[in-house]
């Protein structure tokens, strides 16, 4: 079924699924992929299929049929089954409502001989890839190009005109050597099937023309010789031509000229769309998809070059050529991916290259008994209080492979606190980004100046552990102190920026002084230590050697979540015509800068719904340029944090980014069904991380809901101030069996057990605290479920369905103030029943946000009069109960808001360490192995998150 959102008459526990727009209702150009219409055609050695399906209704929010623009998705994928005669036999899978059909096709060959015999790349490609059924995203986009069937001079068998100076050169091929090259085109002019004038698919963009009379090998155009497999300019309505490689040639019955084309798209023409401005104009994007249009379209001969796949790629490189690509671009997933596993495939291949989510559960194929000694090295930016590299990290060893956090950057203190709690061994650096990014650069200058080539790795300690004493009379740094002078001792740390106050950026090093301690502990500038050479050098070898900051080749993988609050829903003053020269939006341009200085092998960003949404997704356009730009492959998709074990909806969107030497991860399938609470964004619909509507889901859990998370913890008060209590009862389910597990037994360290003494207990089960009117008043919500303010005296609701005050019998408070402060009623205009609403056990919370403002959100306990509490919020995002918070319980609150959440980071992890070793396919998408929201990794004596 659709996606449908729960409502207080139908809490059922909907399917969350991928429906698509409707293209009847969407403008097609054929050069942008977004915008290829739902007829598209399956060619393998001779065997090819009509793809055709009706459309579909789709429900509407409220369980209605609806008939907007943003209707069932009409693609289909073929499966596609290589028999041992070298037949053929292909399969029709729809991804909606599901019709099936089979042709079978018998070649004389086999198809690796076929393959050798290929004479072009393009007939190489045609035979091994299929081609995908597109949808416009944007139905607006009044100046979108499509192949032009154009008018000509001379008149064909049919009345149709051709130009005089368009024509085929030679003989006809051989008729039994065409139908061996072309099998799929003869096997379907001798079908009978429904069409029209010799066409199938008649009057669509992606017609195929079907009266074939003969083949040939060239043509001539314009005055240019064409061959099969020569690239050209191909007419188009816009200002650009579009470019496309010839496949074939041949003639009609009615004596008309036809060539077959395979495209490529330019930047501009992917789903970059304005964002890919500062790309090379030279580069364009290998596609898989094909059509046939007449041969008057051709404008003139145009030189395209493929290049290898590059890490990097300098501009001295490039060959005169018109135009060079090196990687492919599909728009499932917004993916753009290299080409070698492209231009690799044989006709084998074809089965795992179908849409078919693959199923690897290595942890029962690999020797996970074995210790793990690969270890990838990771920087968490923006790293909150870590709950995106903890997820990785955990689901990363579930791959059977370790992902080690050694660098972490975030601008609270709190949540710096937080991270160096749960994660001593991290060097976590409390400071902006750009101020990190600008430390890098000043550090890799001080390697090359006072460095060492010959260091080794050593283990993780501070810089202030030194050996000397802090009082050794016999270390001496810089010049000789004369008297009324401090002496340096020794530098414990370095930064950028201003940490003085002083109004001036620059480099600085923390200063031990002889005869102090640590506690005065000062920052100096570098230009302060000019006879300090020997300090400095000592501080710089001895970091070099620790690896405090990564250098370019360190980083095996960087991942964050830069905020925008620019673009965030709840920001009524967002810049909407300039999203990026917003200070508050110009987090993504620096991580990109990050990711462009240290050059990881990984990139995994995560942000906001809203990125997707705000000014026609130009932030989100942006990042996945910036990857593609820097070469990286790159994929995005929406994930909701339910889908993988939580009672919370929480849409997230994830860009992934590989070099172009590593394999680029897939995206998790759901674990759990969930239970539906809002809408991504109907332009990027397609880019929702779930199962087709109409695909077998395998075996999801059961959606979870708030008892399965909280049912369990202690009751406690609206004033409850303890750190730590015992838990009172046993765990009462699967998730709260898992989530009370000690920390060994969940990271899968055993080295984290002599740390577990105190036996379990219970963190952060403290609530935000009310004031004496608002505890009054949540005190008089009623224990049920759907309660809000709307409940409360002195409040009537109108035919209208907004909540106004009773002037007849006002309510007060015992002070005299109103019983229902007047926000209640001014939010959303009395229409919402969010205010003083208290959350049931059967239902799922829809996104926690950075503080439980309970007179604008759904947040009070369903059976206690108080907010929920920060363990209680924690469980919501996935945190085990070992991991603790620092800070004010508000500066708490926000950690847990802003994290991502755990499970999600769990399975996201899993599919990198997959990737990494090389075991998923090329699909977008892979399933999880069983009961993996449970999974517990083999213990080792490897610390792999924290002592």
């Amino acid at each position: 079924m659709p996606i449908m959102a729960a409502t207080e008459e139908n809490n059922s526990t909907p399917t969350f699924t991928r429906n698509f727009p409707d293209e009847k209702e969407s403008s097609f150009s054929s050069p942008n992929p977004d915008a290829l219409a739902s007829r598209g055609s399956v060619l393998v050695n001779g065997a090819e299929l009509e793809l055709a399906l009706s459309p579909e209704p789709q429900e509407s929010a409220s369980g209605t049929r609806a008939t907007s623009k943003y209707g069932t998705r009409r693609e289909l994928k073929a499966l596609l089954t290589l028999e041992s005669n070298g037949s053929v036999n292909v399969g029709e899978k729809s991804r909606g409502s599901r019709r099936k059909d089979t042709v079978s096709a018998e070649s004389p060959k086999t198809s690796e001989k076929l393959l050798a015999e290929s004479n072009s790349v393009g007939e190489r490609t045609l035979r091994s890839r299929k081609i995908e059924g597109f949808v416009n995203n944007d139905s607006n986009n009044k100046g979108s190009d499509k192949k032009r069937k154009n008018s000509s001079d001379s008149v064909g068998k049919n009345g149709r005109k051709q130009k005089s100076n368009v024509c085929f050169i030679g003989e006809p091929i051989a008729a039994e050597e065409a139908q061996e090259r072309w099998q799929w085109r003869y096997d379907l002019k001798g079908r009978k099937t429904k069409r029209q004038a010799g066409k199938l698919n008649a009057g669509e963009e992606d017609e195929i023309i079907l009266n074939v009379e003969c083949h040939y090998a060239q043509a001539k155009v314009a005055g240019f010789t064409f061959n099969i497999g020569d690239c050209a300019y191909v007419k188009g309505e816009g200002k650009k031509n579009h470019i496309g490689r010839i496949l074939e040639f041949f003639k009609t019955t009615e004596g008309e000229d036809y060539f077959r084309v395979q495209w490529f798209f330019r930047a501009e023409d992917t789903v970059l769309k304005g964002a890919a401005s500062f790309h090379d104009t030279k580069r364009i994007f290998y596609s898989t998809l094909e059509n046939d249009n007449p041969l008057d379209c051709i404008v003139s001969k145009v030189n395209v070059v493929e290049l290898p796949a590059s890490n990097g790629l300098n501009t001295k490189d490039v060959p005169p050529a018109h135009f060079y690509y090196d990687m492919e671009y599909c728009v499932d997933y917004s993916t753009f991916r290299t080409l070698d596993n492209v231009k690799s495939l044989v006709i084998p291949s074809l089965v795992d290259a179908s849409y078919k989510p693959i199923t690897t559960y290595p942890l029962e194929v690999l020797p996970s008994c074995e210790p793990m000694t690969a270890k990838l090295s990771l920087l968490d930016l923006y790293a909150g209080c870590g709950g995106m590299s903890m997820g990785l990290c955990l689901g990363t060893k579930l791959s059977g492979l370790k992902l080690v956090t050694k660098w972490a950057v975030d601008f609270n203190r709190s949540a710096c606190d937080s991270l160096k709690l749960n994660h001593p061994q991290t060097h976590v650096r409390n400071e902006a980004v750009e101020d990190f990014l600008e430390l890098l650069k000043r550090w890799e200058k001080l390697i090359k100046t006072y460095g060492c080539s010959n260091f080794k790795t050593s283990s993780n300690c501070e810089l202030d552990d030194a050996d000397e004493g802090e009082n050794n009379d016999n270390f001496q740094a810089g010049s000789k102190a004369s008297s009324g002078e401090y002496e340096v001792l020794r530098l414990v740390d370095v930064c950028y920026g201003d940490p003085n106050n002083k109004g001036k950026s620059g480099l600085h090093f923390k200063v031990r002084w002889k005869g102090y301690g640590p506690s005065e502990d000062t920052w100096e500038p570098i230009e302060n230590l000019e006879n300090c050479q020997d300090s400095i050098k000592e501080f710089v070898r001895r970091g070099q050697q620790l690896k405090i900051l990564p250098l370019p080749g360190d980083v095996d993988m960087i991942c964050g979540g830069p905020p925008c609050q620019g673009i965030s829903g709840y920001n009524r003053h967002r810049n909407v015509d300039d999203p990026l020269s917003d200070e508050k939006n110009r987090q993504i341009i620096i991580f990109m800068d990050v990711v462009e200085f240290l050059r990881p092998k990984y990139v995994l960003m995560e942000n906001v719904a809203d990125i997707l949404r705000f000014d026609k997704a130009s932030l989100g356009r942006y990042a996945l340029s910036r990857l593609v730009h820097m070469r990286y492959q790159a994929r995005l998709g929406t994930m909701a944090a339910g889908c993988y074990g939580l009672p919370q909806f929480r849409l997230r969107v994830f860009f992934w980014g590989a070099l172009p030497s590593e394999k680029l991860p897939p995206f998790p399938l759901p674990s759990h069904d969930v239970i539906v609470k809002y809408w991504p964004s109907p332009e990027f619909e397609r880019n929702t991380v779930a199962y087709d509507e109409g695909q077998p889901r395998g075996d999801l859990e059961e959606a979870l809901v708030l008892r399965d998370a909280i049912s369990d913890l202690p009751a406690v008060t609206w004033h409850e101030t303890r750190e730590e209590m015992p838990y009172e009862m046993p765990a009462e389910s699967e998730f709260q069996k898992y989530i009370r597990l000690p920390k060994h037994e969940i990271v899968g360290c055993s080295s984290t057990r002599d740390t577990e003494t105190k036996g379990p207990v219970l963190s952060d089960h403290r609530p935000c605290q009310l004031t004496e009117d608002d505890y009054l008043r949540v005190c008089l919500v009623p224990h049920k479920k759907g309660a809000n303010f709307r409940d409360l005296p002195g409040v009537i609701v109108g035919k209208d369905n907004v909540a106004r005050r009773d002037t007849e019998d006002p309510k007060v408070l015992p002070n005299g103030k109103p019983m229902v402060p007047d926000c209640a009623f001014n939010f959303e205009h009395g229409k919402s029943k969010r205010p003083y609403a208290r959350l049931w056990w059967d239902e799922t919370v829809a996104t926690l946000v950075t503080f439980p403002n309970h007179r604008a959100q759904a947040v009070l306990h369903p059976e206690q009069d108080r907010v929920l509490t920060i363990r209680e919020y924690a469980r919501l995002q996935g945190f085990p109960d070992f991991y603790r918070f620092s800070g004010t319980p508000k500066e708490r609150y926000c950690q847990v808001g802003n994290a991502v959440a755990v499970p999600v980071g769990r399975a996201l992890g899993y599919a990198l360490g997959l990737a990494f070793q090389r075991l998923t396919g090329d699909e977008p998408l892979i399933k999880l192995p069983p009961n993996f929201s449970f999974l517990k990794p083999p213990i080792d004596d490897i610390v792999v998150l924290q002592n």
